[in-house]
C-alpha cells in the first residue's frame, strides 16, 4: 500500500509518483481514507500488513 498526492488540478486522481517515488501508472487505487480523522489510519485496515514504510513515514509526519 503506497500513498500518492493528488494530480495537479485533479483531486480524484493520483499524481504520477507515490510519496516514496514509485510510478503510480500500474497501481490499483484503493478507497480514499480521510487524513482528517487522526484515530483512523490513512490506509484501509485490510492492507495494514502491506503498507510501504517509506510512504507511511511521510504521511505520519
Amino acid at each position: 500500500m503506497h500513498a500518492a498526492p493528488a494530480a495537479p488540478g485533479r483531486s480524484g486522481a493520483a499524481g504520477p509518483r507515490t510519496l516514496c517515488g514509485k510510478d503510480t501508472f500500474a497501481m490499483e487505487k484503493a478507497r480514499r481514507m480521510s487524513a482528517e480523522e487522526p484515530a483512523n489510519p490513512w490506509y484501509p485496515p485490510e492492507y495494514a500488513s502491506q503498507v510501504c514504510p517509506d510512504c507511511a513515514a511521510v504521511v505520519e509526519t
